[in-house]
């Protein structure tokens, strides 16, 4: 009684209600690859549930502290505050473990996920018109994310986490003219400084976080202003979401995930170890430790340094040093290609046309050969910064592995993006549904350029009719009238031939269009009906006489009507004409 009153109470005042049931009555998709950014969502609030507590016990401070506590090799040591406080976390703070452990795994599937969702929002287009700026703010999400999770992996002030502060300072200080700036201003002194950890602890709970939160909050109001993307399927167009509503099948839905979540984030954080920061030691400048790998979503760049030679070059009187390069320039014209790509596709493509049905990666071959290569790439990155476990293991010299990696960096993006590209054309052009039904004949077609693309688009269109396998005597038909495209579908059997009531202007968009209202059905390029045969001139003749006719009986009308209402009615009582 005393909610129900108080509810409404608020909507009398707020006017709530209308915005409540629009927003419960939302309908999102059901298949599972949309829950990749919700596992995100609800990592990042475990981070934040975690960090909180922790924040109680950490001390963010480069002083001198001699520690007294349970982990006995360390008893007795002097050592900075932070570090002292960590393992005083890890072994003498109930729960203390448990939760560093937690916090720390969540951090490694935030980014996962992030990640994850990234890849399948790129391979299925769904950053294209008009959701390009929810693109730009997950990019950023992504950055911020990174930077965060090496901010709290370096507060412990430990000698793993050390020496990838070092790295990082000193792949900051080779930016030319302006780095050494940098990282001083960052630091507050030459490396490593007093105020270092403070101002790594600000910007990892305070600062970033902020934005974090605001980014998402923008991310979710864009997702819930806008019409939700989806696969194409039966009932699905590009005016519709199919799916369950907000309220209650997709709640429950959402809060089960939830659940599920954290606990494997505490299931991790109690069964797993990770960053054992006591076995380490407390950071000494003059002290490094090895085999040395960081989290997985910053391993990247320690194999880029890792790989590249040690080149230096001089502009001028300034010198860029080898860091310069792997450490700075191969990230940064990576997010810079994450940032411009919606915009570098829609420009190859002269698509300006909003899409709410994610495509199948192999109808864009390009870009799945791009992403993959890519993927690659990084993927060799990350191998290649355990580069000292993996000789070890195979009892081969490091210098040998290391010049088959960079011969490998460099060779296998290529043969595997050339390969995805063959197979997502090959897919996209025979009537394979799927990689293992592919024959010769499709993979010597797909080697091919493609044929009838007489626009510059990107829509693979084949000349030759290939009836589909389970719909024998079906087609779309493509032709051009003038400046547009149009296309209609034809079902031989049965005689049935329906026009696109909307013309295109450019074949690939009216293939598009085709697409999505009759997937599955092969298209052709034919030639189109004939266009009218001009009227002769009796017969023009007689259609000026016609219209000349209708004008005058429309105007004799309007000045009959007029007369009439000037003269007013006849009889008294009676009503005007």
């Amino acid at each position: 009684m005393i909610l129900d009153r108080l509810a409404r109470g608020v909507d009398d005042r707020l006017r709530l209600s209308p915005i409540t049931r629009k927003a419960l009555a939302k309908v999102f998709p059901d298949h599972w690859s949309f829950m990749l950014g919700e596992i995100a969502l609800y990592s990042f609030i475990a981070l934040i549930l975690t960090g909180v507590y922790l924040t109680f016990f950490f001390e963010a401070s480069s002083a001198d502290r001699v520690y007294h506590g349970s982990y006995a090799p360390l008893d007795g040591s002097s050592t900075s505050a932070a570090y002292a406080s960590t393992v005083r976390l890890s072994w003498d703070v109930r729960a203390g473990l448990l939760i560093r452990q937690t916090h720390h795994w969540a951090a490694v599937v935030f980014v996962a996920a992030i990640v994850v969702h990234l890849i399948r929002i790129f391979f299925t287009g769904a950053f294209r018109k008009p959701r390009e700026l929810n693109w730009l703010v997950g990019v950023t999400m992504l950055t911020l994310a990174l930077a965060n999770g090496f901010t709290g992996y370096s507060m412990p002030d430990d000698l793993l986490s050390g020496m990838g502060l070092r790295i990082i300072v000193s792949v900051v200080e080779s930016i030319p003219v302006i780095g050494a700036w940098l990282a001083f201003l960052a630091l507050g002194g030459e490396f490593p400084s007093d105020e270092m950890i403070p101002r790594l602890f600000v910007s990892h709970v305070l600062l970033v976080p902020a934005v974090l939160v605001a980014l998402i909050s923008v991310h979710l109001a864009m997702v819930v202003r806008q019409k939700h993307s989806q696969f194409p399927g039966p009932g699905r167009t590009e005016h519709n979401v199919v799916g369950s509503r907000f309220w209650p099948s997709y709640t429950l839905r959402s809060l089960a995930l939830f659940a599920w979540v954290v606990a494997v984030l505490f299931a991790l954080g109690g069964l797993v170890q990770i960053n054992p920061v006591w076995l380490y030691g407390p950071f000494s400048p003059a002290e490094a430790t090895s085999p040395a790998q960081p989290d997985w979503y910053v391993t990247w760049g320690d194999g880029a340094l890792r790989l590249f030679p040690a080149w230096e070059v001089r502009i001028g009187r300034y010198l860029v040093p080898s860091p310069f390069i792997p450490g700075a320039v191969i990230g940064g014209v990576t997010f810079l290609a994450l940032y411009a790509w919606p915009f570098l596709e829609r420009l190859r493509t002269r698509d300006r046309r909003q899409h709410h049905l994610l495509d199948r990666p192999r109808e864009h071959p390009v870009r799945m050969g791009v992403g993959v290569a890519a993927l690659t790439f990084y993927a060799v990155l990350v191998v290649a910064a355990g580069d000292d476990i993996i000789a070890r293991l195979l009892r081969v010299s490091v210098y040998d592995l290391l010049s088959v990696l960079r011969v490998v960096v460099l060779v296998l993006p290529l043969v595997t993006g050339a390969l995805a590209f063959l197979l997502a054309r090959a897919l996209s052009r025979g009537d394979a549904a799927r990689v293992g039904e592919l024959t010769r004949a499709d993979l010597a077609k797909a080697r091919r350029p493609p044929a009838g693309d007489r626009t510059g688009g990107t829509a693979d269109v084949d000349e030759p009719e290939r009836p589909a396998r389970d719909r024998p005597g079906e087609r779309i038909e493509l032709w051009p009238e003038g400046e547009v495209w149009r296309w209609r579908y034809r079902d031989a059997p049965r005689g049935v031939a329906i026009l696109g009531n909307q013309a295109a202007s450019t074949e690939q968009e009216a293939a598009s269009a085709a697409r999505l209202a009759y997937p599955g059905v092969d298209r052709v390029v034919v030639p189109g009906p004939p266009p009218p045969r001009p009227p002769g001139k009796v017969r023009a003749v007689l259609r000026r006489g016609a219209n000349a006719a209708m004008g005058v009986s429309l105007l004799v009308a309007a000045l009959r009507q007029r007369r009439a209402r000037k003269r007013g009615p006849d009889r008294p009582g009676e009503p005007p004409p």
